[in-house]
């Protein structure tokens, strides 16, 4: 029975094929933004967080601000009144804590155009001041030449290393090894070059020359807070290690046993989490506004069905007449209304997932299918259909049998 009462659902939104279509644009386009921006985060997630993953699996990162903030001017007011993290904190922790496998320093300085004799950058070249310890511990690799050293870093040394795709630019017939880059009207030799990163964004990543901290701040002076990076030597140590840094930085900083810190202890997975949180909520708002758009959608459902009540009811007497009981008008027009908007909300997916992946193949990420969102949309269509046609379909299901079949 419910098949013939399927088939007969059909038929009816068949024989009002324009009516059926404006009816249905309301469940296509809330279903369609749901499953467009899932679609678009969950291809562009895993290719963010992998780029957030900068540090070191066994790194901390301690910085004056966090990465990622929520909160109003009186938050960042807080930020803004905390003493900067100086090199010569970055000296007490680094003798304080010799059982780590090793402690860095990036800061990034300036971002200009870089030239050599062969050719000039765009004016979108980051120029970061950085030791040793800190290729480690943000997974920078060298693949030609060397890093930078304790040497270069203690004799302030105009040395530096290049990101792979400036080193190809600005020395296109060879290695860029013992060659010069000026910067900021200062010649540095190169030393090293590392090997390409690639970035979704393409905000730098590769961009990037890497000189000495010390001939950063010669140049561009002191008075700015550093980025200090601490790597534990084993993952089993990881945890001790965030516990001794702070600890340790507390005592350096003259911060009182009630006193919060005043420094934020970054790692992998406090970015990732701050970015879910982020993600999270662009996912409610979205999901808030669809939800507007399908509620929008189901009245429209509601007044159709209505009038459908009214154009049909010859027909419902008819059927009444003939041994139809309430529960299988009021089911097929439930089911009228079911079907109304599970159309809608397939379009809508099916132009969802294209449209996402279009993005995905744009911003050059895998492209995925929310399965889960695939189906939670299909499900809240259904509740929709069954919510906004209850009404109708009781209605047609309550219509006298007698006057129905009077109605012209």
């Amino acid at each position: 029975m419910n098949f013939e009462l399927l088939k007969i659902s059909i038929q009816s939104i068949l024989a009002h094929k324009l009516r059926s279509i404006l009816t249905l644009l309301g469940i296509l386009v809330g279903v369609f933004s749901i499953i467009l921006v899932m679609t678009t985060m969950r291809a562009l997630q895993g290719s963010i967080e992998t780029e957030i993953s900068s540090l070191g699996a066994n790194t901390v990162q301690i910085k004056k601000w966090p990465t990622i903030s929520f909160g109003g001017p009186g938050t960042w007011e807080k930020y803004r009144r905390r003493h900067d993290l100086d090199y010569e904190q970055y000296k007490k922790l680094r003798l304080a804590l010799p059982s780590v496998k090793g402690i860095g320093i990036i800061n990034q300085f300036d971002t200009n155009e870089a030239s050599s004799r062969y050719d000039t950058t765009n004016p979108d070249i980051s120029l970061y001041g950085v030791t040793y310890p800190t290729f480690s511990a943000r997974n920078m690799v060298v693949e030609e030449g060397r890093a930078i050293t304790d040497t270069d870093v203690d004799s302030r040394r105009n040395v530096c290393v290049l990101g792979n795709p400036l080193a190809k630019k600005l020395f296109p017939y060879g290695s860029a090894i013992s060659q010069h880059v000026r910067f900021n009207s200062i010649n540095y030799t190169v030393v090293g070059v590392l090997k390409e990163k690639g970035s979704l964004f393409n905000a730098g990543a590769d961009n990037m020359i890497l000189i000495p901290i010390t001939t950063a701040m010669n140049y561009y002076g002191h008075h700015r807070s550093l980025d200090f990076l601490v790597e534990a030597v084993n993952s089993k140590e990881f945890e001790d290690t965030i516990e001794q840094v702070r600890g340790t930085l507390r005592s350096i900083r003259h911060i009182k046993p009630i006193e919060e810190d005043d420094f934020e202890i970054e790692t992998n997975d406090t970015l990732i989490t701050q970015f879910q949180n982020v993600t999270l909520t662009i996912r409610i708002g979205i999901t808030v506004v669809s939800s507007i758009a399908l509620l929008a959608a189901g009245i429209g459902i509601m007044n159709i069905m209505l009038v459908s009540v009214t154009e049909r009811t010859r027909e419902i007497g008819i059927r009444r007449a003939i041994g139809a009981k309430k529960r299988n008008i009021l089911t097929q027009f439930i089911m009228e209304a079911i079907v109304l908007c599970q159309i809608g909300g397939i379009a809508g997916v099916i132009l969802g997932v294209l449209g996402g992946n279009l993005a995905a193949v744009v911003l050059k990420v895998p492209m995925t299918v929310p399965v889960d969102w695939v189906i939670i949309g299909l499900v809240i269509c259904s509740v929709v259909g069954i919510l906004f046609g209850s009404y109708p379909a009781w209605k047609a299901a309550n219509l006298d049998p007698i006057e129905s079949l009077r109605h012209e």
